[in-house]
Order: structure tokens, then sequence, then C-alpha cells
């Protein structure tokens, strides 16, 4: 059931993923760039269905500075590991360059760096922030995942309940972009019960190793699909019986809602919230009691909050 995952950094690593026919989740291209390999990588996206992103340079920046940072973390974790990041002697060990390959980020491959010397990034005539901006910089505008895991069909999570015998207990995320509250809430939709996850397909996280690591386990047995327009799939699943409660501050106390039966937990953006178009489908809003100093919780942890409240009704005698 698993796929190859992986982030493609790099112009000729994308054009020969969508070449090859790779399942890409998200592809995105820096803003104003429409040379001649933009343009191929624009038809090839088109061809494979694959729909692009134009975000700034900025924004490429900080996604493989942080997927960098990321995999420091976890070599740097392993004891004894060659290739960690050491945090105490400030160096970053056998991350190379080879930029004639267009291979972007790689390790112990052609022995390059960014401006196609040979020799390693830990020269000591290089100091750490020069290496790793370079590190992070060399994207050529071009960014892509790879999925993590298989998607399913929304009638696949439908059938998933038959099989049990159960009344339908499905999560829509509208547009979750941090990876570590899709895995959260991928994982709590396992423990609590549910059918499966709808995710959006477009401005959203997809099924990352991020998201896969952060589900701790969860995902191997949960069904995820992804759609390309939450309001139509809300409309189609009502025609099939459930009926849907969304996430908002200004709703009813989730205690005062009758959450039993076939039934549909909308959680929206961690910033944004559920949108409004999304929000106008839902047959009720649902609002958790706060008693603290701030006003909201974390996404993730909103679901969780929810979703056992509809497990408690769900039991309920």
């Amino acid at each position: 059931m698993r796929d190859e995952t992986s982030i493609l950094i790099g112009r000729n690593p994308v054009t020969e993923a969508l070449r090859a026919g790779k399942t890409i989740d998200r592809l995105f291209i820096q803003q104003g760039l429409n040379d001649g390999p933009i343009q191929t990588i624009l038809r090839l996206a088109k061809k494979t269905g694959v729909k692009p992103e134009f975000v700034p340079k900025q924004r490429l920046d900080e996604i493989a500075g942080e997927e960098l940072d990321g995999e420091r973390r976890e070599r740097g974790g392993r004891q004894g590991d060659s290739d960690s990041y050491n945090e105490d002697t400030n160096s970053i060990r056998d991350y190379e360059y080879s930029t004639t390959a267009g291979n972007g980020i790689n390790r112990g491959e052609g022995n390059k760096d960014a401006r196609g010397n040979r020799g390693n990034l830990n020269n000591s005539d290089r100091d750490k922030k020069e290496r790793i901006k370079l590190l992070r910089t060399n994207h050529q505008g071009v960014i892509a995942y790879l999925a993590a895991y298989r998607y399913y069909t929304v009638e696949d999570i439908l059938e998933t309940a038959r099989e049990k015998g159960e009344e339908p207990f499905i999560f829509v995320l509208d547009g979750i972009e941090d990876p570590h509250n899709l895995g959260a809430m991928i994982r709590t939709a396992n423990l609590a019960g549910a059918h499966g996850v709808i995710i959006r397909e477009r401005r959203a996280v997809g099924l990352t190793s991020t998201v896969a690591k952060a589900s701790a386990g969860a995902i191997e047995y949960t069904k995820v699909a992804k759609v390309t327009n939450i309001g139509q799939t809300i409309d189609e699943l009502k025609e099939q019986g459930l009926w849907f409660v969304c996430a908002d501050m200004d709703g009813t106390s989730m205690y005062d809602l009758n959450l039993r039966g076939p039934i549909g937990l909308v959680i929206g953006n961690e910033g944004e919230g559920v949108s409004r178009l999304v929000s106008e489908k839902c047959d009720m809003t649902a609002s958790i009691p706060m008693h603290g100093d701030i006003d909201s919780l974390n996404a993730s942890v909103a679901c969780g909050v929810l979703a056992y409240e509809i497990v408690r009704q769900r039991h309920m005698k």
C-alpha cells in the first residue's frame, strides 16, 4: 500500500518524475518564471493532471529549508550517524551539490558544490550560514512532493462503513496546510473509529512522509480521499444520507447538538477556518466551550475534541 515518498528539488528531478508518470502530490513553481524548462514542466503537469501552485521565491526557500532542517534533525537523532548535522560543532556533514545534473540536494553524488566546483560542503572556508543558504536556494524555482501513500475514493470510505455495518463517520478537512496537523487528524480519525478522511486537492497539504510520521502509523489503516471540490463532495454525500457539522467559534455548543447518525465532521484551515462556501453547505456549526484566557485551539486539537463528542453521542444508550 505504501509508495515511495520524496521531495523533489530542482527542475530536472521534477521533469523526469512527470515524464515517468510519478504521482505528484503538490507542484510549486516560482512566480514570474516562464523560460523553456518551466514551460516543459507546465506542459507535462497539464498532461498528467497536476495543478501547479505559483508561489514567491521566498516560499520555495522556506520549503527547501524546512525539508533540510527536518532531515538534519532526523539524521542527527541517530547516534553515530556520520551524515548528521551537529549543533555543537556547527557542521553539515556529507551534504553535497550536483547542479550540473540538475538534481538539487544530493548526498554523495558528484561531490560538487553549488558553483560546480569539486569539494565537500563542509570545507573550512565556508561558514555554516553560507552553506545552509546555498542548500535552501538551489531549488531553481521548482519543488514538488511525490505522494507518500495511496489515495482512496470517497466511495471506498463509504464502503468501509458498509462492511462494518456502521453509519458513516467521516472527517472532511477544508484546506489543512500543516502536515503535522493532518497527520494528527488522521491519527484521531483512526482512534475515534471514523471510516475515512477527505482532504482538498489544492492549497492543502497531501500525504507526505511528514504526515505519515505524524499519524503514528494510522495512515496505514485509515482511508484518505482527495477531492477537487469539498462543497460538491458534501452535496453528493448528503444525497447518500450524511449530514454535516463544521467547527466554528460562533456556533452552537457541541453539548447542545445532536451529533448522532451518519455524519461528516468538517474542520477548516488553521488560520481562516472553514471557508464560507463550505460552511454554507453544513447542516450546523459546533463550537467548543472555552474557559481560558485565549479563544482558540490548534486545528488538530479542536478536531479531536469534536470527534470524541461525536463518539460519546454515538455510543450513548
